[in-house]
């Protein structure tokens, strides 16, 4: 199972038309190595980016349904090219006709710690990651476990004190951690397509 270098990220974007960042060498070095990102992404479908940061990168996930604290809700995720760490606070629009056009929102940020002894490139390999989330949304124990081929993986919730069967999280808690907007406003404020963003927005 063969993980996709950030040449991969910077292959599929133009600079030149996206706002994405190309990937700081200097946020490398302020990082403390355990940061987790969740971006809601309206793109041609409405899905969430699940990022764990490991050698200096953000180790990436699309969830096409998002998370849910209810542990038996095991939720497709497709592995995807890692990104660079200054990704996590990326919310904005990518213009239509570039790779991933579409309203980005951090939905939610933090920090994790990886259970087990073992580090995040042996128990990548092994196809299964356990870890504790501290974010403003998604809390307690988490896991991450390979399904198939190259790209399938399942994200599920632990049982924890932090589960629960009662809340939908995404339709609970919509907004933006950082500027506690909808993904109709980003879209609005950055030139994007209002009424596609509107779309991932609860009703």
């Amino acid at each position: 199972m063969m993980r996709m270098p950030l040449g991969e990220y910077r292959k599929k974007r133009r600079f030149t038309k996206t706002p994405e960042p190309k990937g700081s060498p200097a946020v490398r070095r302020k990082s403390a190595g355990n940061l987790f990102v969740v971006q809601k992404h309206r793109a041609t479908a409405l899905h969430y980016d699940f990022r764990l940061e490991a050698n200096g990168v953000l180790v990436s996930w699309a969830v096409p349904k998002g998370p849910s604290l209810d542990p038996s809700q095991k939720r497709l995720a497709m592995a995807v090219e890692d990104h660079p760490l200054d990704y996590a606070r990326f919310e904005g629009t990518i213009p239509q006709g570039e790779y991933g056009g579409g309203t980005v929102m951090v939905w939610d940020i933090g920090t994790y710690d990886l259970e087990d002894d073992e580090d995040f490139a042996t128990a990548y390999k092994k196809g299964r990651l356990t870890f504790t989330l501290h974010g403003k949304k998604l809390k307690g124990r988490w896991s991450l476990v390979h399904t198939g081929g190259t790209r399938q993986w399942l994200l599920f919730k632990r049982t924890d004190r932090y589960a629960s069967k009662d809340v939908d999280i995404t339709v609970d808690k919509p907004r933006s951690v950082l500027t506690r907007r909808l993904l109709a406003t980003i879209a609005r404020e950055g030139g994007g397509d209002v009424e596609k963003a509107a779309s991932g927005d609860p009703h």
